[in-house]
């Protein structure tokens, strides 16, 4: 039991219940082999959902009581600061006291921000904590640094970004000498806003990122980079429209196949290969957003999340822990600032 590595699932959050909280945690325990979960929610409610699944070691499954749950709606900071039974605050407790390792949540981004920051607290030299979720492209995926956490962000900020995103690319994903690029509205150097432009010539100057320059926004699905940078106001608009323009597609491919007869028989053809190029494109594949550069590691998935996106979750921390991401940003990146 001491080599398991300990996630907390703050089972209250999400937009589907403790139902599908708890299915992803059986399943993630079944798939997974040296994790050990806390629930953290209501435990009467954990229980009788737990009741429903036999064959999973139940002594890798831990019920942690929380009688309070944050709103999305909710002001995040206020909420935090009130609701210290909640689940969030519950789980975000855990790590702070070293009896967890992580903390996913599919509830309130801006409490769960508000919390790990608070509660969690970020790495010693680390400016800003930026949400770095995975995003498919025809080449496999890219990290989105930052999609949301910080809205406004300087330069410098933008730099330790892009090293902390470029450490997560090498160091979990696999990927040896990950590309960072930049988002611009060009390729060339001298265009972008006042951000980009002074941010640009600090990422030259790195010697410890492969940074390959701007990148235009219609280029990130077909891989350009491996390292998205920029500010959460930019990188939340890419995500969304990312996810949206996927939903429409998928939407427009079904009704065309059922137009007529010829492309039913067409439709019923290519549906085996379709299926298979369209799984590669769902983002439950990828797991949670990060927040990186905290003294633990927090994971925020979607609202909307069901056991796979929970289960795929529980995997990526297992994988991000073993890694040693937190003690790799504090000797290569927070210790230069200091």
């Amino acid at each position: 039991m001491a080599d398991l590595i300990r996630v907390a699932i703050d089972v209250m959050g999400g937009d589907n219940g403790v139902s599908e909280m708890v299915k992803g945690a059986v399943d993630a325990i079944n798939a997974v082999s040296d994790v050990k979960l806390f629930l953290v929610g209501l435990e009467e409610s954990v229980k009788k959902e737990l009741e429903k699944y036999d064959g999973y070691d139940k002594s890798r499954v831990e019920i942690v009581n929380a009688t309070e749950n944050i709103d999305c709606n909710e002001p995040p900071v206020a909420a935090i600061k009130k609701k210290k039974d909640s689940s969030i605050v519950v789980a975000l407790n855990l790590v702070k006291s070293g009896n967890a390792d992580c903390v996913i949540s599919a509830g309130s981004t801006g409490a769960l921000f508000a919390g790990a920051i608070t509660i969690v607290g970020r790495i010693r030299g680390i400016e800003r904590t930026p949400l770095a979720p995975l995003i498919p492209t025809v080449e496999g995926v890219s990290l989105l640094v930052d999609s949301g956490a910080n809205v406004d962000a300087k330069p410098s900020q933008l730099v330790q970004y892009a090293k902390m995103g470029s450490l997560y690319m090498k160091r979990v994903v696999g990927i040896e000498n990950p590309r960072v690029g930049l988002v611009n509205v060009g390729v060339e150097e001298e265009k972008g806003n006042m951000l980009v432009k002074e941010t640009f010539p600090l990422l030259k100057q790195c010697d410890d990122i492969n940074f390959v320059g701007s990148v235009e926004a219609r280029d990130i699905p077909f891989g350009a980079c491996d390292v998205i940078v920029c500010d959460a106001f930019v990188g939340n608009v890419i995500l969304k429209l990312y996810e949206g323009t996927s939903k429409a597609l998928v939407k427009m491919i079904k009704q065309g196949m059922m137009s007529s007869l010829r492309s039913k028989i067409g439709g019923a053809l290519v549906k085996p290969a379709l299926k298979k190029t369209l799984a590669s494109f769902d983002t439950a594949e990828y797991g949670g957003a990060p927040f990186l550069g905290l003294n633990g590691l927090v994971v925020k998935i979607h609202g909307s999340s069901v056991s796979g996106d929970v289960r795929a979750a529980v995997s990526q921390c297992v994988n991000f822990k073993k890694q040693n991401l937190e003690q790799l940003i504090k000797e290569s990146i927070a210790v230069s600032k200091e």
